[in-house]
């Protein structure tokens, strides 16, 4: 995808401050341009916006503060105040260190820009950096068998476009702009293939994965239906609706249509992600290696696949069924002197 295409999919109406602001619609421009993925570009847009807002009520403008700003919206952050027209949201550690990473971009650009003269976010030089927030590792969250099949039930009363997006996504466990950035030229059904290109991914490596005898029923379903919105190739998924009608879905499209089913379905905490996670999980705990599970998701670093491993607990299950087979043994053995 093209940076001037790219520019053109940011969603400024969701982010009216950072589109009024020069150097924020400008940083926010500059990151289109580099190329990155959709939804890293409404993350950053989003905790921009979120931040911008902040310095409104304060009166502050971005160029000019202080370490007194700075605390207290790290404090704001943390423990965010409640009003009657925005009542507490809590973010979670995650969210907090993508969003101080936005700001500490954001303060790059504007000190090479001329802007400032330092970065107030960023606190540190090089490996010695550190957050500004107590960073905490915490496993990504995956249904309960229960809840899986709940979610499964919900789905089943979606419309087939749907259901082929979310069996899509877990057979191939992928993020949620390479669902929606499918084409039509993508699949392969001869080989029950996918291919995942370059310029949708997060880290911009291309991947061909399988999908199951399950899909590609659903995809040759589908694809019947689509033909009544477009016969047109180009992106795989369109909408439906009046107003859109064979208009791409969009990532923030499919968000709404998963959170529905999982709210239907009782799951908490279930989004599109899930079902990635799920996927890379269930690898794991079929004992895939875990080079082969990084080059199916796609990941640039073997610690990022590691927490997969440690999800499925399929090393520690390993260790634990060994050592309990040995103590049972040495058990017995004792028992068995000591009885003759």
């Amino acid at each position: 995808m093209k940076s001037n295409e790219l520019i053109s999919e940011i969603q400024w109406d969701r982010v009216p401050l950072v589109a009024g602001q020069n150097d924020a619609r400008a940083w926010l421009g500059f990151q289109a341009c580099r190329g990155l993925a959709l939804n890293t570009l409404d993350a950053y847009g989003r905790n921009l916006e979120r931040y911008l807002r902040f310095l409104s009520k304060c009166d502050k403008q971005p160029h000019a503060i202080g370490q007194e700003t700075v605390g207290a919206y790290l404090r704001d952050l943390v423990k965010p105040s409640a009003t009657p027209e925005e009542p507490v949201i809590r973010m979670a550690n995650a969210t907090i260190q993508q969003h101080l990473a936005a700001l500490r971009m954001f303060y790059d650009f504007l000190v090479e820009e001329g802007r400032c003269t330092r970065n107030p976010y960023r606190q540190g030089v090089g490996r010695s950096s550190r957050s500004l927030v107590r960073r905490e590792h915490k496993l990504p969250s995956i249904p309960t068998e229960e809840e899986w099949c709940r979610v499964l039930s919900e789905a089943a009363k979606e419309p087939i476009r749907n259901r082929l997006m979310l069996a899509m996504s877990y057979d191939a466990g992928l993020r949620r702009e390479e669902l929606c950035l499918l084409e039509t030229r993508d699949i392969d059904p001869s080989r029950r293939t996918i291919r995942v290109r370059a310029e949708t991914t997060k880290n911009r490596r291309a991947r061909v994965l399988p999908y199951s005898v399950t899909t590609d029923e659903l995809y040759g379903q589908y694809l019947e239906h689509r033909r009544t919105l477009s016969r047109e190739r180009g992106r795989l998924f369109l909408s439906q609706s009046p107003r859109n009608r064979a208009e791409p879905v969009s990532i923030w499209t499919w968000s709404k249509i998963v959170n529905g089913i999982a709210k239907r379905a009782g799951a908490a905490g279930f989004t599109p992600h899930t079902l990635r996670h799920l996927c890379l999980t269930d690898l794991a705990r079929a004992d895939w290696d875990i080079h082969e599970i990084a080059i199916f998701a796609g990941h640039r670093s073997i610690e990022t696949t590691m927490i997969y491993v440690h999800l499925s607990a399929r090393d520690l299950a390993a260790k634990f069924n060994a050592t309990m087979t040995q103590l049972h043994k040495q058990r017995l053995e004792t028992m068995g002197r000591l009885f003759q």
